[in-house]
């Protein structure tokens, strides 16, 4: 390909709408284009980068028995609203309607329209287990699309789905979609890890994210360097640090102007955070409960809700609160709360502790020695806080550390959830009916190419993994008008294409600045510079992106060196 001929419109400047580094560098280098609010489109660099990262995809999905397929991607309302779906997904969900009047939505995922397929066709036990898949767009109405292709409202995924007779069938085909999962990413050149998480509107009983470990990453996780163990911090187990024990002392009110945070309270009544007790009043559905946490820990909204199932949680208004405590935030605590009018949920470690500080329900006044059990009940205890740092391994007791990550894939356990309601079932060996057990399993790959610029970039612009780079080799004839050199780069040009090498000949009349500024700028993994030297000693000059050293190689070594080099 001849740069003059490639699409690919470079940028000096940064987009101001761009907050991450993938967005900036897509946007510069010309790979996409913004069309709306969380859409865009791919010009060809980006296309090239899209169909590596799908081969690949494709062909781990073959390699473990999965077959491609390809699903509608405007869904009847009717299979979701027998899944039990259409309200519960909320706003996300684009909906529409035809010129009848019939619902539609554009699909999210595919778990309904997957089993509508596969109940009438699969009867029985002979066919199964079956693994299918397809890569297709996706839409999500997001509140606030923003990152770029790492939350946006279209984006291309890959999706698998499994059936199985029964779950121990289920854990081979899950086990073997984690295993390929990992195969991808690792071909992709991610530095990436396979946590614990929540299964979320998918549902389900086992869940597994794949992130790519990147300080832009919008999730958190906690992994422990000493054995595999990994999780989202939001379903991260924690062991509760019990209080010692002591005698309890009688309650006090005391006066606490203006001391609205933990902080603040702590530093003024000389008592560590560990000491108060935090409470925090959530809207569940349509009830206000109270949820109760040490005062140095942070309430972990999808434990909570976990423990007190509802469709949505949100934090309850000023107002709201004021009406149920009769004070305003910042001095609400959990004691003469009444049961079971106002649900109390605390966490493990509220259980022991001793002549605790708490809000008093009083403007301007906290409660000190107030003693769970006997100054206030709970309706349950549960695990409803963060992990941090430091804490030990629920596997191996070692310290835990933190870390931001990228969510490039999930693999989920369904278990009968889809095929029950939508009376997906198969005739086992002994003439009975039995509901088919399913897997639903993820790869956003527009994400992942944003993702692999999130952990491959330096100054100059991206560095890509060499599979998937959008082409990988450079040419850069320092002069196109000299009638030797450009010569010397249509040969080399033509001895590298027929050695099966992706190759940009940069035939620009520009400075070779500028040349290799876009070169950086679009991240191409092996630059070869046509110069003087060049035709005086036959000697070539390759420069690695990932590398910083220039090194000289002959002509009759070069296609031997890049393709080493790419293996690298």
């Amino acid at each position: 390909m001849y740069f003059s001929k490639l699409l690919a419109p470079t940028l000096r400047e940064t987009p101001a709408e761009a907050e991450v580094i993938s967005h900036q560098l897509l946007v510069r280098a010309g790979f996409i284009r913004k069309s709306a609010s969380g859409t865009y489109t791919y010009l060809p660099l980006a296309q090239r980068v899209l169909q590596k990262i799908s081969a690949i995809v494709r062909e781990e999905m073959d390699r473990s028995g999965g077959q491609e397929v390809m699903l509608p991607i405007i869904q009847p309302a009717e299979l979701w609203l027998e899944s039990g779906r259409w309200q519960v997904y909320g706003k996300e969900l684009f909906r529409l309607k035809d010129r009848h009047d019939r619902d539609f939505c554009l699909g999210p995922t595919h778990e309904e329209i997957i089993t509508d397929l596969v109940r009438g066709e699969v009867y029985s036990y002979r066919q199964l287990p079956l693994l299918l898949y397809q890569i297709q767009n996706k839409y999500r109405d997001e509140r606030r699309p923003r990152f770029g292709l790492l939350r946006g409202r279209e984006f291309i995924m890959k999706d698998l789905y499994s059936f199985d007779r029964d779950e121990a069938a289920l854990d081979i085909s899950y086990q073997k979609m984690f295993d390929a999962y990992t195969a991808i990413f690792t071909r992709c050149g991610l530095e990436f890890r396979a946590v614990e998480a929540d299964s979320g509107a998918i549902g389900g009983s086992g869940t597994h994210e794949f992130m790519v470990l990147a300080s832009s990453g919008e999730a958190e996780i906690v992994y422990c360097p000493h054995c595999d163990y990994a999780a989202n911090i939001e379903i991260a187990p924690c062991q509760p640090s019990l209080a010692a024990e002591e005698k309890p002392l009688p309650g006090q009110l005391v006066e606490t102007p203006g001391m609205t945070t933990i902080e603040d309270v702590s530093a003024y009544l000389q008592a560590p955070p560990e000491r108060l007790i935090k409470t925090l009043f959530y809207k569940a559905d349509e009830e206000i409960i109270a949820a109760l946490v040490r005062g140095d820990r942070t309430i972990n909204e999808i434990k909570l809700q976990k423990l007190h199932p509802s469709l949505t949680l949100e934090m309850a208004g000023a107002e709201e609160v004021k009406a149920l405590t009769g004070c305003e935030p910042g001095f609400v605590g959990p004691v003469g709360l009444s049961l079971p009018k106002v649900k109390i949920y605390a966490d493990e470690e509220i259980k022991t502790m001793n002549n605790a500080v708490c809000g008093a329900n009083k403007y301007n006044y906290h409660l000190q020695n107030i003693n769970p059990g006997i100054d206030f009940q709970v309706t349950a205890y549960g695990d409803i806080r963060l992990m941090e740092p430091g804490e030990l391994c629920p596997k191996c007791g070692g310290s835990l550390f933190v870390a931001r990550g990228i969510e490039v894939g999930q693999v989920f356990k369904l278990g009968t959830k889809y095929s029950k309601a939508l009376n997906a079932k198969y005739v086992d060996e002994n003439g009975q009916e039995k509901p088919i057990v399913m897997g639903c399993y993820g790869i956003g790959v527009s994400r992942t190419m944003a993702a692999a610029v999130e952990q491959n970039y330096d100054k100059d612009g991206i560095i890509w993994p060499a599979v998937i780079a959008p082409y990988q080799v450079v040419i850069v004839p320092v002069s196109v008008t000299d009638q030797a050199i450009w010569d010397y780069a249509l040969k080399l040009y033509e001895k590298m294409r027929q050695a099966g090498l992706e190759v940009v000949l940069d035939d620009r009349n520009e400075r070779t600045g500028v040349k290799f500024k876009d070169a950086d700028l679009i991240g191409y993994p092996i630059r070869v510079t046509i110069g003087k030297k060049t035709l005086e000693q036959n000697q070539l000059e390759i420069k690695l992106r990932k590398e910083q050293e220039v090194r000289f190689i002959g002509e009759d070594d070069i296609i031997e060196y890049i393709k080493e080099s790419l293996k690298r």
